[in-house]
């Protein structure tokens, strides 16, 4: 969202190198309200599933809807709002509790604590024993979630129009996490209104509600004694042999004493026309983040201690693969990771006007952090113009990354370690985005909805791709209205 008010400034800003500093007329900053409809599907797959400890199905789809609302407020200011909801269903997440699907309880989360359903031959009184399995999703209360969001900015020219200041406030929540963000800017434009150079700051407060693997929510719920008792009662927990065993004590784990995440980010901007058909952008930011940075029910697996399963004994030594369709492996315990984190992003954009149809942007930006990755991004995008209501503009983009330091894939971290990691996202990868939009604009609002015409009308698809061999689809769609 926050580079949602970035494109609203930088817009003002090329609005305002027409306009004459010592014109009687002053032009508004926003001269009527404009009212935007985003929607997105975006849908992955892999093989790296975080919450089971490296491996496993990483299927996930999500929609997003959200309407933008700008209103100018007099001839200086505009305010906008943003609201939006996303809806996921992850077969990945609904295995924090992977045996849901065969009878368990849904016992998964703090939440979930009600031994009410349970009979007497436990598992949630099923006389079937339960199973699970990375490779597949299960039917937990995890499985689907919901953000909602609500973003609000405030963006204020001085009469020259030579300098800006914004300010925004954000707030979302979802099932286990919310999330509170406060920001502020302000940019000076001089040299003719060819040289911009901004400054901001954010914040965000955020607080996690911890949601564990089902197998350690019921150690820390019971104790030592725990196979005897809640979900665990009369089900059976096998060895790496596929024998019964009642060995099984996570005793590495423990519930995060800390909930809350912080976030605080510092960013200085530079803009230059430098021919007529050249513009340069740099950009630099300092964040850091401290709290709560693992996440509650990403799994850990040790390779120096043994093995315990629950299901079918027989799956025991397929496990890894995707045929393992009825075994989950017991966590010893959930992903940790260092309480603060240090990051230095810097950009630069080129954008160049080759003429009346066709215009090149450039982007490539180096990323460096204290747990030791560094990343390279660059990003091309061919804006071709139509005609004076069509424009295609074709986009490639290029990442690449190292790896943490505290990363590992499955059964390869040891219990000596003090933090650890399975998310692939943090470990080393290259991937490539493909894609392009198509965009309608409609120069003369000829299409009314009340009080309001069409401005433009916005369609995107995008084709992700990674070395871990996650993959990735994302359409959107928007469509603006700008009131008469």
């Amino acid at each position: 969202m926050r580079n949602k008010l970035s494109l609203v400034l930088f817009c003002f800003s090329l609005t305002l190198l027409a306009q004459n500093e010592n014109s009687d007329y002053k032009k508004k900053v926003l001269e009527s309200s404009e009212m935007e409809f985003l929607s997105s599907y975006y849908t992955q797959d892999g093989t790296h599933s975080v919450i089971g400890g490296g491996i496993g199905t990483e299927k996930l789809n999500d929609e997003t809807a959200s309407i933008i609302l700008s209103t100018p407020l007099g001839d200086d200011a505009v305010l906008t709002m943003d609201v939006g909801i996303s809806a996921y269903s992850s077969a990945s997440s609904s295995n924090t509790n992977p045996f849901s699907s065969t009878g368990a309880s849904q016992g998964g989360g703090e939440e979930e604590d009600d031994d009410d359903d349970r009979g007497d031959e436990g598992h949630g009184g099923k006389a079937t024993p339960p199973t699970g399995t990375p490779w597949q999703a299960s039917s937990g209360a995890s499985k689907t979630d919901e953000l909602i969001y609500i973003n609000g900015s405030y963006s204020h020219s001085s009469k020259s129009r030579n300098f800006i200041w914004n300010a925004h406030a954000a707030v979302s929540n979802e099932y286990d996490y919310t999330s509170l963000g406060l920001g502020a800017g302000i940019s000076k434009l001089f040299n003719k209104k060819n040289t911009e150079i901004s400054l901001s700051a954010s914040a965000y407060l955020d607080t996690w509600r911890p949601i564990y693997p089902t197998e350690l929510h019921e150690f820390e719920s019971y104790g030592s004694n725990f196979l005897n008792q809640g979900f665990f009662s009369g089900v059976t927990v096998l060895d790496q042999s596929g024998n019964a065993s009642g060995a099984y004590l996570p005793t590495q784990f423990s519930s995060y004493q800390q909930v809350n995440r912080n976030s605080y980010a510092l960013t200085l901007g530079f803009s230059q026309i430098v021919l007529k058909k050249l513009q340069i952008a740099l950009s630099a930011d300092i964040l850091t983040q401290n709290g709560l940075l693992s996440t509650p029910y990403h799994r850990i697996y040790f390779a120096d201690k043994p093995q315990y399963f629950i299901g079918n004994a027989s799956s025991i030594a397929n496990y890894a693969s995707p045929q393992n369709k009825d075994v989950f492996r017991l966590a010893d315990d959930v992903e940790r990771l260092p309480n603060t984190r240090f990051k230095i992003p810097v950009g630069v954009r080129l954008n160049y006007y080759m003429n009346a149809s066709f215009t090149l942007r450039t982007f490539y930006r180096y990323y460096s952090d204290d747990w030791g990755i560094t990343s390279q991004t660059v990003n091309f995008e061919l804006p071709v113009k139509l005609n004076r209501s069509f424009t295609i503009a074709p986009m490639y983009r290029f990442y690449t990354q190292t790896q943490a330091t505290y990363f590992a894939p499955y059964n390869q971290h040891v219990s000596t370690e003090i933090y650890y990691t399975s998310d692939y996202d943090l470990s080393a990868f290259h991937s490539s985005q493909i894609g392009g939009s198509i965009s309608y604009t409609d120069l003369f609002t000829t299409f009314k909805i009340g009080s309001f015409g069409l401005k433009n009308i916005d369609l995107r698809y995008n084709r992700y791709t990674r070395s871990d061999l996650l993959t990735a689809n994302i359409v959107s769609f928007s469509v603006k209205f700008v009131g008469n």
